[in-house]
């Protein structure tokens, strides 16, 4: 039987204390950062020079940053952009300004399951994927409600990813709905 946490289950000072960088500003992206900002998580967005994106977000009333400059602002990045672009996005921008004691979360388990994004050592590497399109995570957040969201551990350098993983699915409104455990292949072989 899976494990199943509510927001009962959440330590919320865990993301409170955090600097978040959210990389992209689609259909997931804006959805996290605007629950993220509305939950009172310093969050900022991520994104590639020229981005049609960054006037949705800065109209929002999110600070927009290249991808590399939020990530060097963070200690936690949620990667939101395409799976087919984890990779470059990881190399070029992410890695070099990750350190001990960050967090790298993904919302589909792919780059990381297949190798693709691997983190150096002290880092700890999590999954956070709501059971729903962005829309419906932000409309349900707004609405006092959430969509289930499922976690994951990959790399648990802090000895607290779980626990920051499951702050973080509270944040976006998961643990209002339930947030299930699973495992990085199941969430990508069953996805």
């Amino acid at each position: 039987m899976a494990n199943v946490y509510y927001e009962k289950d959440a330590d919320r000072s865990l993301i409170a204390s955090r600097k978040v960088a959210v990389i992209g500003y689609g259909s997931q992206g804006h959805a996290h950062a605007l629950n993220l900002r509305d939950s009172g998580v310093d969050v900022r967005v991520g994104l590639r020079g020229g981005s049609s994106s960054a006037a949705k977000a800065e109209a929002a009333g999110l600070p927009v940053r290249s991808i590399a400059d939020a990530a060097a602002e963070a200690d936690l990045i949620m990667l939101l952009g395409p799976d087919t672009e984890h990779k470059a996005i990881f190399t070029e921008s992410i890695a070099p300004n990750l350190s001990s004691g960050d967090a790298l979360f993904v919302a589909h388990g792919f780059s990381v399951r297949f190798g693709q994004v691997v983190a150096p050592q002290g880092v700890d590497v999590a999954l956070v994927a709501p059971k729903g399109p962005g829309h419906l995570v932000r409309r349900t957040y707004a609405e006092g409600g959430g969509v289930p969201c499922l976690i994951a551990v990959a790399k648990d350098s802090s000895g607290k990813a779980k626990d920051l993983a499951l702050a973080y699915a509270d944040a976006i409104g998961g643990a209002r709905a339930g947030v299930l455990e699973t495992t990085f292949e199941e969430e990508t072989e069953t996805d």
